[in-house]
């Protein structure tokens, strides 16, 4: 699944939500995109439009200047589609991406892999 979004809405700590870690974004057609972990928790939810899965093991997250890609397993996929790759194209302003940077380290520490190119 290919996406375009202009940036990523991502908050390393939302208090209101009892410490979850988020990273989402819109994309230019208003599918929803969204990886969140609560602090106390060895899953990330990932959704997709309405559908959301949580995945422990399975998944790869690479972040770069210009895209960001997402890798689940087939098993994991399938409530969303089966679409096992998610490649979001973004024009993230470079001032915030060391923040998302930071928020997606949060998130994907302890579960998955987590590669910066940044």
């Amino acid at each position: 699944m290919h996406m375009t979004t202009d940036s990523f809405i991502y908050n390393p700590c939302d208090e209101e939500e009892d410490d979850m870690a988020l990273a989402c974004c819109h994309a230019s057609n208003g599918d929803l995109f969204l990886l969140a972990r609560f602090p106390d928790e060895d899953e990330v939810d990932i959704t997709f439009r309405d559908d959301t899965i949580h995945v422990g093991a399975d998944l790869k997250v690479t972040l770069s200047a210009t895209g960001l890609l997402v890798e689940i397993a087939a098993t994991d996929a399938k409530p969303l589609g089966g679409d096992t790759t998610y490649e979001i194209s973004h024009s993230t302003p470079s001032s915030e991406l060391k923040e998302l940077d930071d928020t997606l380290r949060i998130i994907l520490t302890g579960v998955g892999s987590y590669v910066s190119e940044l």
